[in-house]
């Protein structure tokens, strides 16, 4: 019987079985960010375990409140920054070289396939676009693994996603996450991991490929995973080869690596879900949970008063893109107020290159630094009472965004088309 790729991850990266079904499965990596992290710290400290298990595996970045917007949020940034330096780990990236977690640390070539990651982010699972297992810890759990480097899991059993056929024109990774969780459900992939399979999934950029991910825990998954492939070499090429870290001399010779990490043909699921895309509109959620989902063309002209684009879903380079292409000379709606957060300080240096910035500023949007902020209600976006926001960020339970606030989650293109019709719209509705 041939092994799916989370059974060849889990077999590989094996600690000890100490009981049941529990695998202690070695760590590659382990994120942190200033919210979940310093409560592992402080908990470390005051147990005499200030010490990590390899300061090279561990990545840290301040992300959600960037810069601190009151003392309890600097009192975070001052522990982690003072962890970090303290336990001499590199890669720590303050305000001014930070983004958006599950965006800078692929950026900056930090997930390869066949890797274990944790961090004490619900989103992590984000990561699994390169073929890596990938998970969202508790503290207790991500305490172990900065000490020990390892984490214990469940073995999950895989929930395989076929999706058929083309993406149309003005469809996007993120109405396709949006379908696909809608009909598995909110608890459809509960302890599984979702494998995202198919010739739409091989057409796709490692950036859909992470918004795609990135929403397998809002049906419940443990990680979403996508294959290894070309794609995802031609990303990781320039820190994997010659002028990265030299793992591999060759791209024939990193892509036959590469291919040992694909699930087999012969491997046993859980189940398989059958999705033919080819006919799928642009959609957005209603209420507040992420599988319930209507057409854009169904809620045209329900009313919002906010517009986001960003977070660690759709703030990338290739969404601020498409977002602009929608908004360049135009205006947002005087009833609108209009946010872009490019997702990485990298994503908002390309966006000024480009002139994405410009696009968005003679529009009308507010331009804020990378940060999580306003997904979860925290920073530079907070909704107030009975207010709606259109938005391109990963959840919409109730509160989210703020005490009272409503988020319609929808793809960039559909949160540009809205923030210029005043309501929900279609660029075709322009």
């Amino acid at each position: 019987m041939g092994q799916t790729l989370a059974e060849k991850i889990f077999e590989t990266h094996v600690a000890d079985r100490p009981f049941g079904d529990t695998w202690v499965l070695r760590l590659d990596r382990v994120f942190c960010h200033e919210i979940t992290t310093p409560i592992a710290i402080n908990d470390l400290v005051s147990k005499g375990m200030d010490r990590v298990f390899d300061p090279s595996k561990i990545k840290v970045v301040i992300d959600h409140v960037s810069p601190a917007k009151d003392s309890k949020t600097a009192d975070q940034g001052k522990t982690l920054r003072d962890w970090a330096r303290r336990q001499k780990i590199k890669d720590f990236f303050d305000i001014g070289s930070n983004g958006v977690c599950h965006a800078i640390f692929p950026e900056k070539g930090f997930v390869r396939p066949g890797y274990t990651i944790i961090m004490g982010d619900s989103h992590t699972c984000t990561h699994g676009a390169f073929g890596a297992f990938a998970a969202g810890v508790g503290t207790t759990d991500l305490e172990v693994g900065i000490l020990k480097g390892v984490c214990a899991f469940r073995k999950p059993e895989t929930l395989r996603i076929n999706l058929k056929g083309k993406l149309r024109p003005g469809v996007y990774p993120k109405d396709l996450i949006l379908a696909v969780i809608a009909k598995i459900g909110v608890a459809g992939a509960t302890d599984k991991v979702v494998e995202f399979r198919g010739p739409v999934i091989d057409a796709m950029s490692m950036e859909g490929r992470m918004t795609l991910c990135n929403m397998a825990v809002e049906a419940g998954g443990t990680s979403g995973v996508c294959m290894p492939d070309q794609v995802t070499l031609d990303y990781l090429w320039p820190f994997i080869g010659p002028q990265g870290d030299k793992s591999y001399a060759t791209k024939e010779e990193a892509l036959k690596d590469f291919v040992k990490w694909q699930s087999d043909a012969d491997a046993s699921y859980s189940s398989i879900v059958e999705l033919d895309c080819s006919s799928l509109e642009p959609l957005a959620t209603v209420e507040y949970k992420p599988d319930q989902v209507k057409t854009i063309r169904e809620l045209k002209g329900q009313k919002v008063d906010q517009v986001y684009i960003g977070s660690c879903t759709n703030g990338r380079i290739e969404d601020l893109r498409e977002a602009a292409r929608i908004i360049k000379g135009k205006k947002i709606a005087p009833s609108i107020r209009a946010i872009v957060s490019p997702a990485t300080t990298e994503v908002f240096s390309q966006a000024l290159t480009e002139g994405l910035i410009r696009v968005f500023m003679d529009a009308g949007f507010c331009v804020t630094n990378p940060t999580c902020g306003a997904c979860l209600g925290m920073s530079n976006g907070v909704l107030a009472a009975g207010e709606v926001c259109a938005s391109t960020t990963n959840r919409n339970f109730f509160g989210r965004m703020g005490k009272g606030g409503m988020v319609h989650l929808m793809s960039p293109v559909s949160a540009a088309a809205t923030a210029i019709a005043g309501h929900i719209a279609s660029p075709e509705d322009l």
